[in-house]
């Protein structure tokens, strides 16, 4: 007997136009955060797209305080800031992009967790809340880097 995985197809990309930021904040492409985060199409269009604006809205908050502190510096973007270029582009954009996309793929863990009650669901939920875990861990350490704080993240035992 021979099985055939067929993956899910991938959204048009007509489907998921780049989605358009504040005026500070860079805009994110859905095309390129689907791939970082390997989703192929298990994801629809609609619900990554809504997913990756509570991102934003979260990293943006996060970083209400040094969008203030830029732009009364003269910043009129974050591109604009000065930064060290890591593969011709500035750190403070990849870190925005990387806390965007931790935040993405945590809410995405959050609302895919299975329903199986069985033990083998069990473990799986524990491993994806780790995961979640780890997730939400690398966004904040990405937001305290844009912002240049320290990284102090506490757990409660």
């Amino acid at each position: 007997m021979t099985t055939v995985v067929i993956p899910a197809p991938r959204p048009d990309k007509t489907a998921e136009p780049v989605i358009e930021n504040t005026f500070f904040w860079p805009a994110v492409d859905p095309i390129k955060l689907r791939e970082l985060l390997r989703l192929e199409g298990t994801v629809t269009a609609e619900r990554l797209r809504f997913t990756i604006k509570g991102a934003i809205s979260e990293v943006n908050a996060e970083l209400y305080e040094y969008r203030r502190d830029q732009m009364a510096a003269g910043f009129k973007t974050l591109a604009e800031v000065q930064a060290e270029q890591l593969d011709g582009e500035s750190i403070q954009l990849a870190e925005y992009q990387r806390a965007v996309c931790a935040i993405t793929a945590a809410l995405l863990a959050e609302r895919y967790r299975g329903y199986d009650a069985s033990a083998r669901g069990d473990k799986r939920a524990e491993a994806i809340e780790s995961t979640v875990d780890e997730l939400w861990r690398d966004a904040r350490i990405s937001i305290r880097n844009i912002a240049g704080k320290p990284h102090n993240i506490i757990g409660l035992i």
